[in-house]
């Protein structure tokens, strides 16, 4: 029997709103969800955004194998650039959620990023996980949800999500 456990770390947002961020770790291999940033509560004077400690990830940068965005708001997504100034793996995200990180990463003045679009097809053999995407609507079109396949079984990761029976892009 293995030795080897999954851990799953949120870095922020939950409970609040704001700092999307959790890691899917398996032996050495680092996953990473979404990347975002919160903004300044009123007392917090002085301070334009809140991002998640990412002291974690920086000392385990070579761990990580990729980050994957579920869609494109900026508490999912602000964080990036302060992310791949220090870990260099590849991103990946859907057509609409791409183009909205690569504004973000120009104004960063990141402008090495290994970007890559997924589709709801797609399926993303990262070892040791293998990531299916399905669609969730939300405020925002173009959302994913995900389907990590693990060595110890499945995890499902819905990203942010809508119930909505009539919206504007997609399906119910």
């Amino acid at each position: 029997m293995s030795r080897s456990k999954l851990r799953i770390t949120p870095l922020g947002g939950l409970g609040e709103i704001g700092r999307n961020m959790m890691l899917v770790e398996y032996d050495e291999h680092i996953l990473i969800i979404d990347a975002g940033l919160m903004f300044p509560e009123n007392d917090m004077l002085g301070v334009d955004i809140v991002i998640p400690d990412l002291n974690y990830v920086f000392e385990r940068a070579e761990r990580v194998r990729a980050s994957i965005i579920t869609h494109g708001h900026e508490d999912h997504v602000g964080a990036l650039p302060y992310l791949l100034a220090k870990v260099h793996a590849p991103v990946y995200a859907t057509r609409l959620t791409r183009g909205l990180i690569e504004v973000k990463l120009r104004e960063g003045k990141v402008f090495d990023a290994d970007l890559h679009t997924i589709g709801l097809q797609d399926v993303l053999p990262i070892y040791p996980f293998r990531i299916e995407f399905f669609h969730v609507n939300h405020s925002i079109p173009d959302g994913v949800g995900l389907a990590i396949h693990t060595p110890v079984g499945l995890v499902v990761h819905s990203g942010d999500f809508k119930l909505d029976g009539t919206p504007v892009v997609g399906e119910a």
